[in-house]
């Protein structure tokens, strides 16, 4: 059995369908009531069972809410899939919410941390199991206009990589995902179609993204940068670029454009 989180949608969706045609059942967790049409369809068209749990995951009762309804299973759970995640783009001194802005850090970082908590104790009993945290390639180096979220995924990977090597010996393995811009949903969402970031034609395909990834979980590697050669060759330049040179080459590519007609 695998949970997957914000799986109504983009990499989530695609990770639970993944899962789903690989021969596990899937608990899919989302805050929207799509998540049941979505847990219908992976059901029908896969050899998996998906189950939908539509749950606030932002706040501590709706990540307690998804603990119990996979306990109530009385099912072990073989992988956790982290996924659910926000992003809020602009100036943070100028024009992002600061509920926003927190909203955010509960749902990208302290939910993964709660239901991490709650699940990986068993996992370490049983001696098996599989984490994926859906980081980012924001991970890598600052993020300006989107300040917060950059920080967010760069936690995630680092707990992902943290975990992994507490983790030795006991059977379980903990990856992280960390794709590049993909065509979901997520640049409406989080106000970015007026960047350059926003408006590239070639983002990757949320499928081939979750494929890389399930991929990388079941190989029990540490990390993967999926998607296209642009992802993997700005992950080799943020190892060696100064911190400073890095925030200016995104902040180009995520600084709001006035120019753009918004209306």
């Amino acid at each position: 059995m695998a949970v997957v989180t914000g799986a109504s949608s983009g990499i989530g969706r695609e990770l639970a369908a993944e899962f789903a045609r690989k021969g596990f059942d899937v608990v899919m967790a989302a805050e929207d009531a799509a998540v049941d049409r979505v847990a219908r369809a992976i059901s029908g068209e896969t050899v998996g069972t998906a189950k939908p749990v539509q749950a606030d995951l932002a706040t501590a009762p709706g990540v307690d809410a998804l603990y119990a309804a996979v306990q109530a299973l009385r099912r072990p759970v073989d992988a956790l899939a982290i996924n659910a995640g926000v992003g809020v783009s602009g100036d943070f001194d100028r024009s992002t919410d600061l509920e926003d802005e927190l909203r955010l850090i509960d749902l990208n970082v302290r939910s993964a941390v709660h239901l991490a908590k709650r699940i990986l104790p068993a996992m370490i009993e049983r001696g098996r199991g599989r984490i994926l945290f859906t980081s980012s390639i924001a991970a890598t180096g600052p993020g300006p206009y989107q300040a917060t979220y950059a920080a967010s995924k760069a936690f995630l990977f680092s707990f992902s990589e943290a975990l992994r090597h507490e983790l030795r010996g006991t059977g379980v393995t903990v990856t992280a995902l960390l794709p590049g811009p993909t065509d979901t949903g997520f640049f409406e969402r989080a106000g970015l179609e007026n960047t350059r970031l926003g408006q590239m034609k070639s983002k990757d395909d949320p499928a081939d993204v979750a494929r890389q990834g399930f991929d990388a979980l079941m190989a029990g590697k540490d990390h993967v940068v999926t998607g296209s050669i642009r992802n993997r060759v700005q992950a080799g330049i943020a190892k060696i670029a100064p911190e400073t040179t890095k925030a200016r080459m995104i902040g180009k590519l995520s600084e709001p454009r006035p120019d753009t007609d918004q209306s």
